[in-house]
């Protein structure tokens, strides 16, 4: 009896585990910083074209930005940065065409152009993250502009939680 009872406490234990990571996968976006135009200097009649589009997309923590282009860079400044259009030490640099940021925390991001000009032409964005409330759904973004739910972890963590169920009995 007392056999059927441990094993039924593990059972318990490894299903929680799936869910819990089912979940958290299920909360995490992964956003193409502005569609399919990407990261570019934005036409003259356009300047406020990034801040625009942050603002048509919810960001959560864990969710993704991935900034697409050429000849470019991107940085998260601070905010006195961000008002200057210069950073001589930002928080986060890349330069390799194809860069994920991911947002760890809630508040404030401020992104710009590393390429000099860039940014005084509109080449920056200002983020907001939010964080739901748990047991709640976040808002949805705007599906144009996301790119994938990562769909393959819950069936990763079973896999996993299949093998550990099979080591414990």
């Amino acid at each position: 009896m007392a056999f059927m009872f441990v094993n039924s406490v593990k059972l318990v234990l490894v299903i929680v585990v799936i869910s819990s990571f089912t979940i958290m996968s299920a909360l995490s976006l992964e956003f193409d910083v502005g569609g399919d135009k990407g990261w570019v200097v934005p036409p003259a009649k356009e300047p406020e074209m990034y801040n625009q589009w942050a603002s048509k997309n919810r960001f959560n923590v864990g969710d993704i930005v991935r900034f697409k282009y050429k000849k470019d860079s991107v940085m998260v400044v601070t905010k006195e940065e961000y008002e200057k259009c210069k950073s001589t030490r930002p928080v986060f640099f890349s330069n390799n065409g194809n860069t994920e940021y991911k947002l760890n925390n809630s508040g404030t991001f401020y992104f710009i152009s590393g390429v000099s000009g860039h940014c005084e032409r509109g080449e920056k964005m200002i983020l907001k993250v939010i964080s739901h409330a748990p047991g709640t759904s976040p808002p949805s973004p705007d599906s144009s502009n996301v790119v994938a739910i990562s769909a393959l972890v819950p069936l990763q963590v079973l896999v996993v939680a299949v093998g550990v169920a099979s080591v414990l009995f």
